[in-house]
């Protein structure tokens, strides 16, 4: 199966009817991601099967919003509160405390079920039963059940708050690409795109999610959006930031071995020094993009988030970066974050075991990629 754009288009919209995609602009990174998928990715059967089915669900979801657009304009006068945006490298404890902020009542988080089906929109009297709960469940259980390794390194439930790459995906201007297959020239393409239309994208799903569904005060989170904080400020200029500090030499050798396993289930194409090299080369640009902005912009909008902190007394954590953030940390919310934690202790899914040498890197490597970082935040655990 060689991965075509036109056919992909083709397919989802026979699958839905509609034909409208809107704008023009994804197209172009849909054929970047297709021609890096045919001749990068190296794809075994099982991959062609998953990375056209991730596409063409982007493909669909995309129709289907466009679509309810069309139908609902009003939907356009939603108001996006925030958000609240975890940052940080990957492996720093981003999950951990974007899951103790999402159990916080104020918040409207993006939940696995709906980031993978936006439509129709979710209404708040079902929004816990709705039949996409269950789907999502049974992906899960299914990646779970072929690829038993996965638990350990990352959790996902269905109703759990999600990183919102998917949404950027319908975009087709997404790192979730790299994570799953090897596509060095997608990603060095996306490092110069501009997206801003990507996080305008981004914020009309939002819309359309919290429509029926609220609060509107929205909390969000992925590492990547370290890469582009201007176009995403642009989008969003009320945002805040938790951003999560961890010392990379602990981070780059866990990274390396979450993107190898899964790019496994894709392709039997490995060069763990080759994944290595990029992953350190990419985010520490990433970093250096972000640094910059905060240089720029200030430190207002910004609470830093200690790992060792979080892995501490979690709770406490949230409630301090709340308070700098000036935000109200009720009762109710401690109860229900405290809830969260006491259920979610660090490595009672299994133990995740790496070491940052397979990758061809070694701890002075990283430290010294990374020395502006290090000699600007802590981030010593």
């Amino acid at each position: 199966m060689t991965l075509c754009a036109d056919e992909l288009e083709q397919g989802a919209c026979a699958a839905t009817g509609l034909d409208d995609f809107g704008t023009p602009y994804y197209r172009e990174g849909l054929e970047r991601a297709v021609d890096a998928l045919n001749n990068e990715a190296q794809l075994n059967d099982l991959g062609r099967v998953m990375q056209h089915a991730t596409i063409s669900n982007a493909l669909i979801q995309r129709l289907k919003i466009i679509d309810t657009y069309k139908r609902h304009p009003e939907i356009d006068d939603e108001v996006i509160e925030g958000p609240v945006v975890i940052l940080g490298l990957p492996r720093t404890g981003t999950t951990a405390l974007g899951q103790l902020v999402a159990n916080d009542p104020q918040f409207r988080s993006l939940r696995t079920w709906e980031s993978q089906a936006p439509t129709p929109p979710p209404q708040a009297a079902t929004q816990h039963t709705d039949p996409r709960i269950a789907q999502a469940a049974e992906g899960i259980a299914m990646i779970n059940q072929m690829f038993p390794d996965f638990k350990a390194m990352m959790s996902s439930e269905p109703e759990a708050a999600t990183e919102c790459q998917d949404l950027m995906g319908m975009s087709f201007r997404t790192y979730h690409f790299d994570g799953v297959v090897r596509v060095p020239g997608y990603v060095e393409w996306l490092l110069q795109t501009d997206m801003r239309e990507t996080y305008e994208y981004h914020k009309q799903v939002l819309k359309l999610l919290q429509w029926h569904c609220k609060p509107s005060l929205w909390h969000l989170r992925t590492p990547v959006h370290m890469f582009a904080l201007d176009a995403f400020v642009e989008t969003y200029p009320d945002a805040k930031f938790l951003w999560s500090h961890r010392d990379p030499a602990n981070v780059l050798g866990s990274v390396c071995s979450l993107i190898a396993y899964i790019r496994s289930w894709s392709s039997d194409y490995t060069d763990p020094a080759e994944l290595g090299a990029e992953q350190l080369a990419w985010w520490v640009e990433g970093m250096g993009r972000a640094m910059d902005f905060r240089r720029k912009f200030g430190d207002d909008r910004f609470v830093d988030v200690s790992f060792a902190d979080l892995q501490t007394d979690s709770v406490r954590t949230v409630a301090d970066s709340y308070d700098k953030l000036g935000l109200t940390f009720t009762d109710a919310a401690r109860a229900k974050v405290q809830e969260w934690a006491d259920g979610h202790k660090p490595g009672q899914r299994g133990m995740h075991n790496y070491e940052l040498a397979d990758y061809g890197l070694t701890e002075d490597q990283v430290r010294e990629a990374f020395g502006e970082y290090l000699a600007t935040y802590d981030a010593t655990a």
